[in-house]
């Protein structure tokens, strides 16, 4: 089996002022010395004439591209329900999942921009600490970014999990389809971090989700956190009805139940998120994956009103009833200690 190596970019930018950050300098010399093509920028929103003929070359450019900046903006968004805030490390993925919202909220702009002035950052995530103690405030470092698919080149993460671990208000908490996890494993993260796997059925993962590590490397990259004593989640998303999807799901539940130690099993955590999509994400992802094998019928769905006037489309009543039963059945019997966050 051909495993996938960690991302390489294959074009950086550099925002002027990221020199002036150690990160800035150490990253610049690292790619200098891989000889990766290194281009200046006065601002991401600058980028212009990415390499390609056509939408299709020009997004999957965009997509091997890194954008070395600042975090202008210290208000940090709020990421209900998974946690209290959003802590700002990077932005975009190098995966190319089919279904993924990022398509629609990054734009015109998929390229990954990862973020050098990491104390400021982490001196807005303590003041934000503060003002909520004594209660515990939880960090999900992962709603704009696969920020592990990035961190073997910055470890910014790494720098995330001990800041955290230090720390007696905070915990912080993080998603990934990507299992070069190795250099994590040694970060003292006291207990503080959890870290999340998002997993599927290996039909799902196989058919839709493209340049992202295989249903076996996730699965041997989760045992290998649990093994270093992190807590543990999966986010089962997209839960996705395809021929055969109650054997695929049963199978993901046996194999995780055999690799993960026992001691993991008594903390874990489980995220459930049907398959949904939205008109204008149809649009982009037919655009951007135009030989998709996804099931986007409009007509096979349920509306369901969502925020800021933009409804969605989800499975129908009794099928999403179905899909809920089953892996809550399956969790049930696989992990009778684990907690089941939310199904959506």
């Amino acid at each position: 089996m051909k495993v996938m190596k960690p991302f390489m970019p294959q074009l950086v930018y550099f925002e002027p002022k990221s020199l002036e950050y150690p990160l800035g300098k150490m990253l610049k010399d690292k790619f200098e010395k891989l000889g990766v093509e290194i281009r200046e920028t006065t601002s991401h929103n600058q980028i212009r004439n990415l390499p390609g003929e056509n939408h299709f070359q020009k997004y999957r450019v965009a997509k091997s591209t890194l954008v070395i900046g600042l975090r202008k903006t210290l208000k940090f968004d709020t990421s209900k329900p998974s946690a209290e805030y959003a802590i700002p490390l990077a932005t975009g993925c190098m995966g190319h999942c089919h279904y993924c919202y990022l398509q629609t909220t990054m734009g015109s702009k998929p390229y990954i921009r990862t973020y050098v002035n990491t104390d400021e950052i982490f001196e807005a995530a303590q003041q934000y600490m503060e003002e909520r103690a004594p209660n515990i405030t939880r960090f999900e470092a992962s709603c704009t970014s696969d920020i592990v698919g990035i961190d073997h080149l910055t470890h910014t993460l790494k720098r995330a999990i001990e800041f955290f671990g230090a720390s007696n208000l905070g915990n912080l908490r993080f998603v990934t389809k990507f299992h070069h996890v190795d250099h994590l494993l040694d970060a003292a993260h006291n207990g503080r971090t959890r870290f999340r796997f998002s997993m599927n059925a290996d039909y799902v993962i196989k058919n839709f989700e493209p340049g992202t590590s295989s249903f076996e490397k996730r699965i041997e990259a989760a045992g290998k956190v649990a093994r270093a004593g992190y807590p543990l989640g999966f986010i089962i998303a997209p839960i996705y009805v395809h021929d055969g999807w109650e054997e695929g799901y049963k199978d993901l539940f046996e194999r995780l139940h055999h690799e993960l130690p026992e001691e993991a099993k008594n903390d874990l955590t489980f995220e459930l998120i049907q398959h949904r999509f939205t008109k204008p994400a149809k649009r982009v992802i037919q655009q951007n994956y135009p030989m998709t094998k996804l099931e986007l019928d409009e007509n096979k769905r349920r509306y369901k009103w969502g925020k800021y006037g933009i409804g969605k489309y989800i499975y129908e009543k009794d099928q999403e009833h179905l899909l809920k039963e089953t892996l809550t059945e399956y969790i049930a019997s696989f992990f009778p200690n684990a907690k089941l966050e939310y199904f959506t």
